[in-house]
């Protein structure tokens, strides 16, 4: 299992605070939300981000009536790290 640090994000409209999050990315590399809701799912791989020298995972949020997606957690909460990343190339 691969331990991935996210380093860039991708959305519709990059300068929308609250549009959901299309791609998630590190070191050139691109996945769609789906590919990493799986791998976590399946446990087959872990993702954070570093914001500030502070590590917050990655998990898959499942609310009722809503897609999955992806969103960091750190101290017990759930928080917006992953939409303080730069948008990916």
């Amino acid at each position: 299992m691969a331990d991935v640090q996210i380093t860039c994000i991708r959305k519709p409209h990059p300068l929308g605070r609250h549009e959901h999050i299309t791609h998630v990315g590190s070191g050139g590399q691109i996945w769609t939300r789906e590919q990493v809701i799986a791998w976590i799912d399946r446990k087959e791989h872990s993702f954070y981000t570093s914001v500030g020298g502070k590590r917050a995972n990655i998990g898959v949020r499942r609310e009722q009536g809503k897609a999955s997606y992806l969103q960091t957690h750190a101290d017990g909460y759930w928080n917006d790290n992953l939409l303080a990343l730069a948008q990916c190339p």
